[in-house]
């Protein structure tokens, strides 16, 4: 159609404007027959501002450091990842736990404690000693304050994946000494002392209904050490056994409330109830299937057939990479996107539950193949700084969220090995 396919006549454009507008409102309707409304974040205020620059911000969870290990410089501005140095300068962040992730693909050829270490390497080589202007190592809450204070980043290590010590004590310890402050217990895969929470209505895995008496031991020498226990990824039996076992507090470092989203990897109320009791913090994940109902019951149907997938092409590894990638690209055309106003209903959900001193923030970026609008990477903070605000939060409440409440466990755990 050309509108103004007879110019001899007088245009109506009164008339051209309202088509336009219809056309515009019918494009932007979405597959389900319903309109999407273009996100707009909040005006960010300078009260806002003034609080994020005031604040100590500590992310517990980040696996940029999955990129840096196959060559990305992290001080490379670019819109493919979430983090770069750019971004958590734009931020102010203070603090970042980066995740030392050990897929566990790498069980089946045992090579799981060959991968921790160049995670670990990453992290301390690519990250910290390649760009010693911008972050230093942490190993300690203090180190984190000192750091900061410094303008600097402090960077600090969390393995993500219990299989990386390879049922061995000593290595757990050798960890420790490379600097790994936390490690969470599971990842998608029930390990030989652990339940996970990816596997655990699999009937082919052999469970252990929890903790086996070597998982309680694991969780006891992380006490004497003074590395955190880290139960997202865990399966709930899991949970309160670890409850039952641990003597130090215990960290979420990327779950949310399954209250609002039935991931299995988020936390129910008496969960976080009980994480809370014992000091602990749940760290909100800002992955769109945790934080959205709807973006949840798509996802599951992705990673169905990204199952069904893996048992078609069990013999063929190229098809099947192919075939994962275009699953991938259909994840982000099918998934719809979670909100800033999700992550903030997270947050408040926490809070009505534990109150503020129990929640904090483990963004998983760059773990995830869909952020929320609003908070699309490091940079977007301020977004989230201005809907708290919004909310009703307090500075004070904020940058207890944002770094307060995560330095506090982080000296209690600490003051339990000073003690064992």
């Amino acid at each position: 159609m050309h509108f103004f396919s007879k110019p001899h006549k007088k245009i109506n454009w009164i008339g051209v404007l309202i088509v336009l507008v219809l056309l515009s409102a019918t494009a932007r309707r979405v597959s389900r027959g319903q309109e999407k409304v273009p996100f707009t974040p909040p005006r960010v205020s300078d009260e806002a501002k003034k609080i994020e620059a005031s604040a100590l911000i500590i992310d517990t969870h980040s696996d940029t450091s999955s990129a840096t290990v196959d060559g990305f410089d992290i001080a490379t501005p670019n819109s493919k990842y979430m983090e770069d140095i750019g971004k958590l300068r734009a931020a102010h962040w203070g603090a970042q736990f980066f995740a030392a992730y050990v897929d566990h693909k790498y069980v089946d050829t045992h090579q799981s404690a060959h991968r921790a270490l160049e995670m670990i390497d990453t992290i301390r080589y690519d990250i910290v000693a390649k760009h010693p202007d911008t972050f230093v190592l942490a190993t300690t809450a203090d180190d984190i304050e000192r750091i900061h204070r410094q303008g600097k980043i402090a960077a600090l290590i969390g393995i993500e994946g219990g299989h990386a010590i390879e049922d061995s004590l000593r290595l757990l310890r050798d960890y420790y000494a490379l600097g790994v402050r936390y490690m969470t217990l599971t990842h998608t895969n029930t390990n030989d002392w652990a339940d996970s929470s990816g596997d655990i209505d699999n009937p082919k895995i052999q469970h252990h209904n929890g903790l086996t008496d070597f998982g309680k031991q694991v969780v006891l020498e992380m006490n004497r050490l003074g590395m955190m226990v880290d139960i997202s990824h865990v399966s709930d039996k899991t949970f309160w056994d670890v409850m039952a076992t641990s003597k130090a507090p215990v960290i979420a470092s990327h779950s949310s409330c399954r209250a609002l989203s039935t991931a299995p990897r988020n936390m129910t109320d008496d969960m976080i109830k009980a994480l809370a009791a014992h000091g602990g913090v749940i760290q909100i994940n800002y992955a769109c299937e945790f934080l959205s109902q709807k973006s949840a019951d798509e996802g599951l149907k992705i990673w169905a057939e990204q199952d069904a997938l893996a048992q078609k092409y069990k013999d063929d590894p190229a098809r099947l990479k192919e075939e994962l990638k275009k699953l991938d690209e259909e994840y982000k055309k099918r998934v719809p996107r979670a909100t800033l106003d999700d992550v903030v209903a997270h947050i408040d959900h926490a809070r009505k539950l534990v109150g503020v001193d129990h929640i904090g923030l483990g963004s998983d970026f760059d773990g995830i193949s869909c952020a929320p609008e609003g908070l699309d990477d490091a940079s977007k903070l301020p977004n989230l700084t201005q809907a708290l605000l919004n909310k009703g939060y307090t500075a004070d409440d904020i940058r207890k969220i944002y770094g307060g409440n995560t330095l506090r466990l982080m000296r209690a755990v600490e003051t339990v090995a000073k003690n064992w």
